[in-house]
């Protein structure tokens, strides 16, 4: 079975081994751990069997030459440019290729260079712990009779890939496009958990974001970039898969091939569709959040407006009384200088003069704050 669910041991290319088949098949080693650059897997197959497992790219090279109708499949991790370079010799690999296989960060696509297809593809996987993410590049170069695989980070699970197909022998027996396709499904296959990361994320959001979370935007925002990143990473795929199809007439696919290959292309569709759908529902989730926020500040305005015109009613009782009060102070204090000669001193109605002074003083203002609304 490749990518979890479609190449079946018997089934589809199912057919019975005869028995030069039973003797060449050799048990795979097995898969050491990524190291930290370097070959991580060579294996020469006859028939869909592994035959041999050359430790080097030498002995793959001449193991290969030695065989009639055999395939080569060296897989690379991070290799350096000699391994690279020593590749492009033995196996005439365009300059072009060669150099976005040794640079990498290259858009995924799919590029004809006479009888040597190169593959880019980005492949990605949900990280639980920190809710992010990772890209990770994959190269392929395939040809007549040899299949490579270059390898920039940790996904694919290559190794998973080739044990897969080493279980289905009549199925690796259709030579590298097989492979191909059986890479393609496994990236496809690892956007589903993404996917699944995705929609939980936006779930995550949409609460945050009625909850009055004050940093949903920044999440927001972050996740958008993700959503665009990985469209960027599985859209291209698209056409890819649409000209591998195409051209299968050109080169004699084998039409149980072309099943499958449209098999991963509806799986990709459905992902490319989601995928959209979440970028349209975080524009959403965005505009709503924005509106919300701003409500809540409007919201807070008003309160402040209130708050602040509370305020200014009760300056302003507060500014009446005062100066309701001021004014018999300030008259009491004028007839409370000790000054000799002083109007009024002498005068025998000056004491109730200056206290009706002072209610006169004193209901003017009250008349006048209370018109104005002050009190």
């Amino acid at each position: 079975m490749v990518g979890g669910r479609r190449f079946r041991p018997g089934g589809g290319f199912g057919r019975q081994l005869d028995e030069h088949e039973t003797r060449v098949g050799v048990p795979p080693p097995p898969e050491p751990p990524p190291p930290a650059g370097g070959m991580v897997d060579s294996a020469i197959y006859i028939r869909g069997h592994r035959f041999a497992s050359p430790a080097g790219l030498a002995e793959t090279y001449s193991c290969l030459q030695e065989q009639d109708d055999a395939m080569a499949w060296i897989g690379l991790y991070r290799p350096d440019i000699d391994q690279i370079s020593s590749l492009a010799r033995e196996f005439r690999l365009h300059d072009l290729a060669v150099e976005d296989a040794i640079n990498a960060h290259q858009r995924p696509k799919l590029e004809r260079y006479g009888h040597t297809l190169f593959v880019v593809l980005r492949a990605a996987r949900y990280d639980d712990l920190r809710e992010e993410v990772e890209f990770s590049e994959l190269h392929l170069f395939i040809g007549p009779g040899f299949v490579v695989t270059v390898r920039h980070g940790e996904v694919p699970d290559l190794a998973a890939v080739r044990r897969r197909m080493e279980a289905d022998a009549p199925m690796l027996a259709q030579g590298p496009e097989a492979v191909l396709y059986a890479i393609l499904d496994q990236v496809v296959d690892g956007y589903a958990p993404v996917v699944a990361g995705l929609e939980n994320d936006i779930d995550e959001i949409e609460t945050q974001v009625f909850g009055g979370d004050p940093n949903a935007s920044r999440r927001i925002y972050g996740l958008s970039r993700e959503v665009i990143e990985f469209q960027r990473a599985a859209r291209p795929l698209l056409t890819m898969l649409d000209a591998l199809a195409t051209g299968a007439g050109s080169y004699g696919t084998d039409e149980e091939l072309l099943r499958y290959l449209r098999d991963v292309t509806d799986h990709l569709t459905q992902v490319v569709e989601r995928v959209d759908g979440f970028r349209h529902l975080l524009q959403n989730i965005l505009t709503v959040n924005a509106t919300l926020v701003s409500q809540q500040q409007n919201e807070e305005m008003r309160s402040l407006t209130a708050a602040s015109y509370a305020q200014n009613e009760e300056l302003k009782k507060v500014s009446s009384w005062a100066a309701i009060l001021f004014a018999p102070t300030l008259i009491g204090t004028v007839y409370g200088m000790n000054f000799v000669h002083m109007p009024e001193l002498n005068w025998r109605f000056g004491y109730l003069f200056a206290l009706l002074l002072m209610l006169l003083v004193c209901g003017t203002l009250y008349l006048v704050f209370k018109r104005r609304g002050w009190l």
